[in-house]
């Protein structure tokens, strides 16, 4: 089944594969007989669907969930469920793509003002007053 990431992005299901193992935490003897945890892994390097630029963020805001490879490895093991564990494996992929459809806002080199720059400076005099008043009273 594609995942649908916004109108203009569906991600095919040759990009998606899914393998199920079994999950540490509670669960009582069905720990050890049902694999529950999901690892979704994202072929991100050569998916068609996404841009060249959406490809170096998401790779940035993968972090180590980013492989060799060029994959985004999800791995869930949060519920008793499979399905649901799927489920919410499914929604962080799409919320990590998202993320990265977002282009950052190009940051301007600005100057501080005038005024800013001389309260900064009395600021420093008067702090330096207070410092040397603090020492030891000359011996004179």
């Amino acid at each position: 089944m594609p995942l649908t990431i916004t109108d203009q992005i569906t991600l095919a299901d040759w990009e998606l594969t899914e393998q199920f193992v079994r999950s540490s935490g509670p669960g009582g003897q069905n720990v050890n007989k049902v694999s529950t945890a999901v690892e979704l892994r994202f072929e991100a390097e050569r998916s068609p669907n996404l841009p060249g630029p959406v490809k170096g963020r998401l790779r940035r805001l993968a972090g180590r969930r980013w492989t060799k490879e060029g994959a985004v490895v999800i791995f869930v093991e949060e519920t008793r469920s499979q399905p649901r564990n799927r489920e919410i494996a499914r929604e962080r992929l799409a919320e990590l793509v998202r993320a990265a459809l977002v282009v950052p806002k190009a940051r301007r080199a600005t100057r501080p003002t005038k005024g800013s720059v001389e309260r900064r400076i009395k600021e420093k005099k008067v702090r330096g007053v207070v410092k040397s008043l603090r020492g030891s009273p000359d011996p004179d």
